[in-house]
């Protein structure tokens, strides 16, 4: 049986393709590795685990229904809420029929002669798709790096991204967390109110903004249920809706700009990012904000030698995913709670009973890795794909991923990825830059069938002058200047390239709704 379309996983992004498909009237299945809906809100179930964008906006806007029965709880959502109000929305649309579930996509090769993709699961099923359409999620392939040692560990071991089903008890418990990024600093305050001992190794400090997260009340949901037809037209120009300053950090006097970071910092939230709007482009400008930043962690962490190792000296701030969490600095006030700085000593090994670094050996009983993805590219990376004459997309991306739009690459028509390398994705709300790619994608397929043709892909060009602009928009920024995992830096041997688009969601929208109207300009149609 030909169906219209594979979908590859049942998150945020393929939840919303199979309800766009079926609006089409088009035929088809979606591949779903979990037992559930959700994603990587499945997975993440790390304790502390919640979102950095305020939950009314990071939820969709194509069901008004669904927007005025859903009620959210906090300001910022925790996963559990999150992956309930995903399964609501499956519940709600009816989605779940559509879905094979424990199921994993291992191949996906184009028929050049029948011109569909064969797409082969690891329960041995080969599904015929027309169209393939990549859902897999940005952060969805847990990177743990090759610790010596590590299988020889004989506690209990961890990651934060794929986190156990049954919930680990750490109650007087030495616990180790290795990463400080967004997953680790959410995680530590509230580990470290059970373990006996909780050790943080942290190789880079990350500047982290309070969250200020609260209850959300009736008065918190009316004002955004009154307003979000503007507001979520705003947050399509924009990608998320914050309080942007037309100023530049230079533009005001010292105590100005001291009061304007001091009432976004008490405010809480990513919005201290937009305090000015020269921080992510002027070094002098993003000094002043580290500053304050800096000046905040000596004042609540009470060991000034903690404290000066707890400040980040060796990026922009912003350059590296800004973090956003409740309760991180405060937690190395408390007796059980132990930085281990392995830039000042380094880890060696995992032994059989902990963590030895340079200067100790350190016994644990759990070790938790919060040590991220491969962002972008590993949830393709890990599937055998194969376009025209054979190519695998593995090695047309060897040397960093190019592709059009962030939406296809040449050789493999009918595949469309959702917010990859080249598109705006991690750097705005994702719920809105879903929503934006998954709209396109299916009125493409329509406007293919109305036109008669079967398949369509870049042309080589399009895509490298594509490729192009992505680095030029980044090398404009302070974000070229930190090695984080935008570029690939967390994963060893990965290409050095700036992966999402800096230029915003609506100069990103502009430009792909012109090469939709232009007739799919830089696209090449098969008939």
């Amino acid at each position: 049986m030909m169906l219209d379309a594979v979908v590859v996983g049942a998150g945020f992004s393929g939840l919303y393709a199979i309800h766009r498909l079926r609006e089409q009237g088009l035929s088809l299945r979606c591949i779903e590795a979990a037992p559930d809906v959700g994603g990587v809100w499945f997975w993440n179930r790390y304790p502390g685990a919640r979102c950095d964008v305020e939950s009314l906006q990071y939820s969709y806007s194509f069901s008004r229904e669904i927007e005025l029965e859903w009620q959210w709880s906090e300001r910022f959502s925790g996963q559990p809420e999150i992956l309930a109000y995903l399964r609501f929305v499956a519940d709600r649309m009816d989605l779940r029929r559509d879905i094979d579930f424990g199921t994993r996509v291992v191949r996906a090769v184009w028929d050049e002669d029948a011109r569909c993709w064969d797409v082969t699961t690891d329960a041995g099923e080969t599904l015929r798709g027309r169209h393939l359409i990549m859902a897999s999620g940005g952060l969805s392939v847990t990177q743990i790096p090759d610790f010596p040692g590590v299988a020889s560990f004989r506690g209990r071991t961890c990651h934060t991204g794929m986190w156990p089903a049954d919930l680990v008890d750490f109650a007087g418990k030495r616990v180790g967390l290795i990463g400080t990024g967004s997953s680790g600093i959410q995680a530590a305050p509230v580990l470290a109110q059970s373990a006996g001992d909780l050790f943080v190794f942290q190789r880079t400090p990350n500047f982290i903004i309070p969250a200020v997260n609260r209850k959300l009340d009736d008065a918190d949901r009316a004002k955004w249920n009154d307003h979000s037809t503007e507001l979520r037209a705003l947050a399509k120009r924009i990608g998320t809706i914050y309080e942007f300053s037309p100023h530049g950090a230079m533009e005001v006097d010292a105590a100005s700009r001291e009061a304007e970071y001091r009432r976004r910092w008490e405010a809480g939230g990513v919005a201290f990012v937009h305090a000015f709007n020269n921080l992510y482009l002027d070094q002098a400008a993003n000094d002043t904000a580290a500053d304050f930043v800096r000046a905040r962690i000596r004042e609540i962490v009470s060991d000034p030698v903690v404290a000066e190792k707890l400040c980040p000296k060796d990026h922009p701030l912003g350059s590296k995913r800004i973090c956003v969490a409740s309760g991180y600095y405060e937690a190395f006030n408390r007796e059980n709670v132990h930085l281990v700085d392995l830039r000042e000593e380094p880890m060696l090994t995992i032994t059989p009973e902990g963590i030895r670094t340079s200067a100790r050996e350190i016994a644990l009983d759990v070790i938790i890795f919060a040590t991220g993805y491969d962002a972008l590219t590993g949830a393709l990376s890990a599937i055998d794909i194969q376009g025209v004459g054979g190519v695998r997309l593995a090695e047309k991306w060897a040397q960093g991923p190019v592709n059009y739009l962030g939406l296809m690459t040449e050789k493999f028509p009918n595949m469309y990825i959702v917010t990859g390398p080249g598109s705006p994705s991690v750097l705005v709300n994702m719920a809105i830059a879903i929503e934006q790619h998954v709209d396109w994608i299916v009125e493409c397929i329509a406007a293919l069938r109305a036109r008669g043709a079967v398949a369509i892909e870049p042309e080589a060009q399009a895509e490298r002058d594509w490729v192009r602009h992505v680095n030029d928009e980044a090398d404009k920024t302070l974000f070229v200047k930190a090695k984080s995992w935008y570029i690939g830096a967390n994963i060893p041997g990965k290409p050095r390239v700036f992966l999402p688009f800096v230029g915003g969601i609506g100069r990103y929208r502009i430009k792909c709704d012109e090469v939709a109207a232009q007739g799919y300009q830089g696209f090449r149609l098969l008939f």
